[in-house]
C-alpha cells in the first residue's frame, strides 16, 4: 500500500483553510462548510474532536456558535493539522517507536524512513493555513466553481 494522507487529514485541512478564509470575521458553522466543501457535517463534526483537542480551533455554542481558528492562520502550519488528526508523522512505525519492530536498530533502512518523516514534517510545515487561504481566494476569484 502506497504512502497516502487518510481521508480524516485531507478534509482536516481542507476545513481548516475555510476557517482561516473566514478568519477575524467570527464563527464558521460545519453546517456551512459541509455544503460549500461536499464533505458530510456528521465527519466534519468527528474531525473537529482532535482539532478542538490539539488546541488548534475553539468552538462557541449558542446562536452566534461555530467553530474559529484559535491563532492566527499564519501561525498554523499543515503540519499542525495533520499531527492533530493522524498522530505523529512517520512512514514507518520504527521511526517514532522503535519498539514497534525488532529490527529498528539494526536496520540500516530505518535511516531512509527517518529521513523520509523529516522531509515530509518539512515539507508540510511549510504550508501556512494563511498561505493556503491566500491560493484559495486567487483560485475563486478565476474558477466560480473551485472548493479547497
Amino acid at each position: 500500500m502506497p504512502l497516502h494522507m487518510s481521508t480524516r487529514g485531507r478534509y482536516g485541512v481542507r476545513l481548516m483553510v475555510a476557517l482561516a478564509l473566514n478568519y477575524g470575521n467570527g464563527t464558521t458553522l460545519l453546517r456551512d462548510v459541509s455544503r460549500r466543501e461536499g464533505i458530510s457535517e456528521k465527519y466534519l463534526g468527528q474531525i473537529v474532536i482532535p482539532l478542538k483537542n490539539a488546541g488548534l480551533i475553539l468552538s462557541q455554542r449558542g446562536s452566534r456558535g461555530g467553530y474559529a481558528l484559535a491563532r492566527p492562520p499564519e501561525e498554523l502550519t499543515v503540519k499542525d493539522v495533520v499531527e492533530a488528526i493522524e498522530g505523529k508523522i512517520a512512514a514507518v512505525l520504527c521511526v517514532h517507536d522503535p519498539e514497534a519492530c525488532a529490527r529498528a536498530t539494526s536496520c540500516v533502512a530505518t535511516q531512509v524512513w527517518k529521513q523520509l518523516s523529516a522531509d515530509i514534517e518539512r515539507s508540510l510545515s511549510s504550508f501556512t493555513l494563511s498561505g493556503l487561504a491566500s491560493q484559495a481566494r486567487e483560485l475563486a476569484a478565476s474558477d466560480p466553481d473551485y472548493q479547497i
